[in-house]
């Protein structure tokens, strides 16, 4: 198998970021500019983005897979490390940092997409629906062919209705290519088995970031962590949605290196 690609920079404690569903670590290079003359910043790859290695199935994953996979780039940040996620790389996140107890000295966190904690607190109809309804659309489009309509009902379901049509085209084939993982990213959100409780153990400080203009499945998961969590701050950005740490990263960023400067 091949290595986990990451991108480094900088020097100091040790800071992973994590990336989101249909993106990859690049989305983090204006945060590790940032943070690069304080902490030593490294952001991987996840299974089948960018540079990374190819997971060998397209429906099922767990979220400790995609965690022992950047087991290497968590042992070069070193320990104790902070760990930054967005979305998905949040979820990983926060299952790294059970499966490391100790390890992790604080969480980043911009609304991780632990859609199984909704179904766990109350089966469907939910908080979760519209997230089921979009991977259905997106499913229903790759079955007949169109990873493009794929894409536009996955990308329009994060960050708002002809959100797809706004992207210029020239970006618009490496997300189409990346939401044919849509089925295995389902799997593994929707079905973990961590129990919301578990998350009482990471006594650790946590900043966990939600967009008031979000989806309900994000907010729902949202409500729910942060109520367990024991050291959580929590700021909600108002103008902005799930999607902020790519299209405004200069606030998101800002709140990260703020909370990091306070981490002891």
């Amino acid at each position: 198998m091949e290595k986990v690609f990451f991108r480094e920079a900088g020097a100091g404690r040790g800071v992973v970021c994590l990336h989101a569903n249909a993106s990859t670590s690049g989305q983090w290079r204006a945060l590790m500019e940032r943070l690069a003359p304080k902490f030593r910043v490294l952001a991987p790859d996840l299974y089948d983005a960018g540079k990374s290695p190819r997971w060998p199935s397209e429906t099922v994953i767990r979220l400790r897979d995609e965690a022992a996979m950047i087991e290497p780039v968590l042992e070069k940040a070193g320990s104790p490390l902070v760990l930054v996620g967005h979305s998905y790389g949040a979820a990983v996140a926060l299952i790294a940092a059970l499966m490391n107890p100790g390890r992790v000295r604080a969480l980043a966190l911009y609304e991780p997409t632990l859609f199984a904690l909704v179904d766990a607190a109350q089966p469907p109809p939910n908080d979760a629906d519209g997230i089921r309804i979009a991977v259905a659309a997106s499913v229903a489009a790759l079955e007949a062919g169109d990873e493009d309509a794929a894409a536009e009902r996955f990308i329009d379901y994060w960050m708002g209705a002809g959100a797809w049509a706004k992207i210029p085209e020239e970006r618009k084939p490496p997300i189409a290519a990346s939401v044919v993982n849509i089925r295995r990213w389902a799997y593994a959100l929707m079905t973990e088995p961590t129990p919301l409780e578990a998350f009482r153990s990471l006594d650790v400080p946590v900043l966990y970031m939600t967009g008031k203009r979000s989806t309900a499945s994000a907010r729902g998961v949202a409500r729910l962590l942060t109520a367990v969590l024991p050291r959580v701050e929590v700021v909600e950005f108002d103008e902005l949605g799930h999607m902020a740490p790519v299209t405004h990263p200069f606030p998101v960023n800002e709140k990260i290196s703020a909370f990091l400067d306070q981490v002891k």
